[in-house]
Parts: structure tokens; sequence; C-alpha cells
């Protein structure tokens, strides 16, 4: 099974260390959560990091804390308790990945200790910072491929029924969506393909409303934002395709899709989506797709698997008028960027969109009728990009091109120096 990870990636160096039933964070937690982990993670980089996400495998923790209980764990640096979850990735009912995050001083290592029960359930409540949802309409029918009657209704998987295409009215903002308190985004779950970003003017959760109140209604501004992308034929931000015949190919013709919400949670949200017999020219192709996001973060991770042994995956950032791509950082290495930046949104203000991509992933960067293209090289079947949009209406947004070129370096230099784990 395969474990994805965010912007501020832990590399886990060590999984040493037993427990320690003496060490108190407070009477009731030391009762409820008797047992202890310690580790320390360092940020080695000389820069500050905010709502850094810390991703630790539970089989490898239970490797060495075999009683490990991932339904009764609260995390701790000193007396100050951390938003936390535990998630289950691949559907089975146990959770594989711990997840929390925290701020990071330039250089510091945070000693962190985990307090956890070996039995039973003490779930942790927190502020919600992430959410997933996928809604589509139920007691109604499909009508010459429209969704006639019937109310929305949330659900953890979907397999997309044959008659649902492009505006069928079906699905609730035509897709899944998921959000941080940065920025929300959407793709169409249909023959379309391609992200698109919500603009948010609140760090609050608002996915929830969005499209209750009409169909496209998302398309005109509320008081939580609103849809700021037109996408149209494009890639619109960080879509996959792949390259062939001179143009990027989304992923269109199917022959089955399922989509699932792996993840919905306070500091991290996660969605599946599942593509059978994707064709593209003379191959056909089976795609797992999981998009992710953490709290306080505007980066999505795309992370592929792909069967078939494809030349190439293709990714990009559709085209707009008065709009300006920016020059890439110079490196011959680690992580670099294609982004735009201007006044390019549906709003008619600013937004800087980016695709973050290895350098050694790289087969060439290209273009279209629609996008700016990177084209790229899956490794063993594999692929991980990261893709965002930063509107200057977010709350303390990013207003310049010099802001958002800003913004863009120190997100390079936190994925180019991964957290140490130590435990």
């Amino acid at each position: 099974m395969r474990i994805t990870k965010a912007l501020t990636m832990i590399i886990l160096v060590a999984l040493l260390g037993g427990c320690n039933k003496g060490e108190k964070n407070g009477d009731a937690v030391s009762s409820e959560y008797p047992e202890v982990l310690k580790l320390d993670v360092e940020n080695s980089s000389a820069q500050m990091r905010k709502d850094a996400a810390v991703f630790l495998p539970v089989e490898k923790i239970e490797a060495r804390h075999p009683h490990f209980n991932a339904g009764a764990f609260v995390v701790f640096h000193e007396q100050q308790e951390l938003a936390s979850q535990a998630n289950d990735l691949d559907g089975d009912g146990d959770a594989d990945q711990i997840v929390c995050v925290a701020d990071f001083s330039p250089n510091e290592t945070k000693a962190l200790t985990i307090r956890y029960a070996k039995s039973g359930e003490l779930p942790r409540e927190y502020s919600k910072r992430t959410q997933a949802e996928l809604s589509h309409k139920f007691g109604g029918t499909f009508v010459n491929r429209k969704y006639e009657d019937g109310a929305f209704q949330n659900v953890q998987y979907l397999r997309v029924p044959p008659e649902h295409t492009d505006h069928s009215f079906y699905i609730r903002y035509e897709g899944p969506g998921w959000e941080s308190d940065k920025v929300g985004y959407r793709f169409y779950l249909d023959w379309r393909n391609a992200s698109d970003i919500f603009g948010k003017k609140t760090p609050e959760m608002v996915l929830q409303n969005v499209g209750q109140d009409g169909f496209d209604s998302y398309h005109a501004m509320a008081d939580w934002g609103m849809d700021i992308l037109k996408v149209g034929e494009s890639l619109g931000i960080g879509s996959l395709a792949m390259w062939h015949d001179g143009k990027a190919n989304r992923v269109a013709q199917t022959d089955s899709i399922t989509c699932a919400i792996v993840a919905n949670g306070a500091v991290q949200s996660q969605i599946q989506t599942k593509y059978f017999g994707w064709k593209i020219g003379a191959g056909s192709y089976d795609v797992v797709s999981d998009l992710s996001i953490t709290a306080g973060s505007r980066l999505t991770e795309h992370a592929i698997e792909i069967s078939g042994n494809p030349e190439n995956l293709c990714t990009g950032i559709v085209k707009l008028e008065n709009s300006t791509l920016l020059p890439p950082p110079e490196t011959n290495s680690g992580w670099t960027y294609l982004a735009t930046y201007g006044k390019q949104s549906l709003a008619n203000d600013h937004l800087g969109m980016a695709v973050l991509y290895r350098k050694h992933d790289l087969i060439e960067v290209t273009e279209d009728q629609f996008s700016h293209v990177i084209a790229l090289k899956p490794a063993n079947g594999r692929l991980t990009y990261y893709f965002l949009g930063a509107w200057e209406q977010e709350p303390n947004g990013i207003k310049t091109a010099d802001e958002f070129e800003a913004y863009l370096k120190q997100t390079v230099t936190e994925l180019n120096s991964p957290f140490a784990v130590n435990f």
C-alpha cells in the first residue's frame, strides 16, 4: 500500500524507543492515555514552517510499540495538544497513518509526545481545517442523461453511473470537492475530468453549502467566495492528462470510474478516484488518483498509480488572458514549478496558480492551444506532483506577483528540505 505525503514530507529516520508511563500531561489525559511514545521532529531549514504536517505510518509504530491503538491517542508538544487524526487509507477498517500539524521555528527540533490507550475508542475533537465531500442526488431518475427530481446526499463512495455526463444535475458542483482553511478545489467527475478552484474569503469550511441553492450558483460571489477559474477545454489547475498527438489529453474516455472519500478530517482530507480502461491512442490504462490537502496549506498533492507503463503523464495550467508565466527557480535538481500570475480569476482580480514537480521527472515543458503543459515520466507506474491556487481575496491573501514568487520559493525550499523524525 502506498501512503501519500503532503507538502512538509516527513522522513522517518528511525522508529526506536519505548513507553514511559510516568510522564504526565494533565491527570485526566494521563489516566485515559497512559502509554507514551516520544519523538523529535527536526526542521533543518532556516525558515519558519507553519502548520507543518507530520506523517507516521501505523505499521512502523506497531513494529516497535505493538499495543499502539490508533483509536485512542493524543499528540503533545510540551503541554500543548496538537490537532491530529488517524487515517484508514486502504479502506480495510484499520488505521494506516497518523498525521498531526505543528509550527516550527528555523532550525528547530521539536520534542513531541504521543500518549495512547492500549484498547478502546477515545476520539478527540479538533477544529475542522480540512474537508472532502462527494454529494449526489437520490430519489429521482435519469431522463436523456439529465437527473430529474431527487435531493442531494453526501456519500463516501460512488461508482459513476453510465448515464452521467457533464451538466447532468446529478452530482453537486459536478464532482467531489476538497478544501483547507486557505482554498477549495473540485474536479468534474465526468468526461472532462479537470480540476477547478473555489476561492475562499473565510477560513471556515464552506463546501457543505456550495451548490445547495442552485446548480451553478457558486459562479456568483457569495459571502464565502466563489468559483474563480475558467477551465473550458484546458487542464484547469493540475489536471491529469497524457501528452499525445501534440496536445494534453485529459481522462475523457474510460470503461468505468469510482470515487471515494478516503479521509475527511480536521487536519487532512483525501479523495481517491479509480479510472478503469482510460483510452489514449492505441493504449488502455487503469489509474488510481489520490488527491489530498492538509490544514493551513494551499497545496493539493496528486499521487498517481498507472498501469501499462505509459511514456508520459502530463499536467499543467489553463492559458488565460492577463496572466504572466513566471520564471521557475534556477535549479538542476529537487522540486521546481510551472506558475502563472495575473488578473485571471473569474472575479476579475489577481490569482496565482502553480504546479510543482520534481525536476528529475520532467520530460519537457510545452503547451497546446488551451494549456501550459509539463510532460512528466512516471517511475514504475507512479508519479507525484502538487498544485495550488492563491487568490488575493483570501484572508491575508497574496496580492502581488512578487509575493506569489516569494511564496513559491519558500514552498520549494520546504519540499527540498524534508523534516527528520527520530523516535
